[in-house]
């Protein structure tokens, strides 16, 4: 195990005591319901470790009895590590070190690859295949394919996760402003123009200062990049590739949104005050929303609220936009694979947990027939579901940095890029002089994965 690529702090295993329930070592153990004499299965106990919102909590909370109902003999210890991943990844490093890891717990697809290699995964592709608990024909192929590796290239070979959801990220818009400031509502299959967007955001920004309204949310970058025919890397996440003019252009177009437009705010303005916030209080027309935002949304905004596609440079271009997932993985430690593979496979993909999590506006469901049966036919916003679903089966791309082994190239990107968000540099000054440093820690990460 590589444990010195995520720092010494993983080995400070004395805070493992807060860690009680988590199964060690060990092969496969009894399977649930009875064994093969007709008794009843052992009673057995599995950890669970996740982070995320009250409303995140409480869903898996929900699932989680639902789970213990269908499997009497087995009882799960859900852990949390708060609202956010922040310390997740140490607090993990720091159990493995231990020989005293979760059986289940979430898993982002950047770190896939490390994981893998390092050992800490049960290779999932038996399972899934000859499973009982769910038909993968049924699974958005996006989402599942978010947790495969070769040994090489994400995206393919041994399946070490299952998806807890599918986020496609869209545009939300404020349908009552929309039609105060007499703007045809989107069509949900024709993406406005880049030149449409900033008229309509001009249109419906007004005010100064604390009340001041915007017609636009802080722009995805990837849908402006994705849709322009441009990328961070080449097509074998070899290079970097933010010196391309297509790059450049789509990347100072989202700054001029603020710095010469002034229809979104400022990063100033982004950091004083939640973005959600300004949203729901009637202060922003547009927004970016996944399938997580839509209870808080259904809670409190006051207005009537729709989901339209990013728009393109051009008439005719191609919509383009990130979906995320987290996985559920096995640990490699876990003394019960199987049942944790059952746990995981049944927050993921059973029927009645799915539809806690898409009746507390969570996630649209994993399984596509409840998606495009269930899921549309909700009596509450957004209107034009579609669009989700669009994303997820079509349109949508999972983003550049779950293609590398190491994110530090991206990560450093985003830190600098401040400079163009607030205006002291152009995109195109900025890219020629940030393109050496991601190239270095690319052509880092690509080695260490070869060692």
């Amino acid at each position: 195990m590589k444990i010195q690529k995520w720092g010494a702090a993983a080995v400070a295993v004395a805070a493992l005591s807060l860690v009680a329930g988590c199964t060690t070592g060990g092969g496969p153990s009894p399977t649930t319901g009875t064994s093969g004499t007709g008794t009843a299965a052992a009673p057995i106990t599995l950890s669970f470790m996740g982070w995320g919102s009250p409303t995140e909590v409480s869903t898996y909370q929900a699932m989680i009895a639902q789970f213990e109902a269908k499997y009497p003999n087995v009882t799960v210890d859900y852990i949390t590590s708060g609202a956010t991943n922040d310390g997740f990844t140490t607090k993990l490093q720091t159990m493995f070190a231990a020989h005293q890891a979760p059986d289940v717990f979430y898993l982002q697809p950047e770190s896939t690859m490390a994981y893998a290699n390092d050992g800490w995964l049960w290779d999932m592709t038996d399972y899934v295949a000859n499973n009982s608990v769910f038909d993968q024909s049924n699974v958005w192929a996006k989402a599942l394919d978010m947790f495969r590796y070769d040994g090489t290239t994400p995206g393919v070979g041994a399946i070490y996760g299952l998806p807890k959801d599918i986020g496609p990220y869209a545009l939300a818009y404020n349908v009552d402003m929309f039609k105060a400031a007499g703007i045809p509502l989107p069509d949900p299959k024709t993406p406005w123009t880049w030149d449409q967007y900033v008229t309509y955001a001009q249109k419906l920004t007004s005010g100064e200062g604390a009340n001041k309204i915007y017609g636009s949310d802080t722009y995805s970058l990837e849908s402006a990049v994705w849709s322009s025919g441009a990328d961070w890397l080449n097509a074998d996440h070899t290079q970097v590739t933010i010196t391309d003019p297509k790059f450049t252009t789509a990347m100072q177009w989202v700054a001029d949104l603020v710095l010469k437009y002034h229809v979104a705010p400022t990063p100033a303005e982004v950091t004083a005050e939640d973005q959600d916030t300004r949203f729901e209080n009637g202060q922003l027309a547009m927004r970016g929303i996944g399938p997580w935002m839509q209870g808080p949304f259904w809670d409190n905004c006051k207005f009537n609220w729709d989901i339209m596609p990013w728009p393109v440079p051009q008439a005719g271009d191609t919509p383009a936009t990130w979906y995320g997932s987290d996985g559920l993985a096995v640990s490699s430690q876990s003394a019960h694979p199987q049942e944790a593979a059952n746990l995981a496979a049944f927050l993921a993909f059973n029927e009645d947990a799915q539809r806690t999590a898409m009746n507390a506006g969570q996630a649209i469901p994993n399984l596509v027939d409840m998606a495009q049966t269930e899921y549309l036919a909700m009596d509450k916003p957004p209107a034009s579901k579609q669009v989700f679903l669009d994303i997820a089966s079509d349109w949508g791309r999972r983003a550049t940095q779950t293609y590398t082994y190491t994110s530090d190239w991206f990560n450093d990107f985003n830190t600098n890029a401040a400079s163009v968000w607030e205006g002291s540099q152009t995109a195109v000054q900025f890219a020629a002089q940030e393109q050496p440093a991601m190239q270095s820690m690319l052509d880092a990460g690509i080695a260490e994965s070869k060692q």
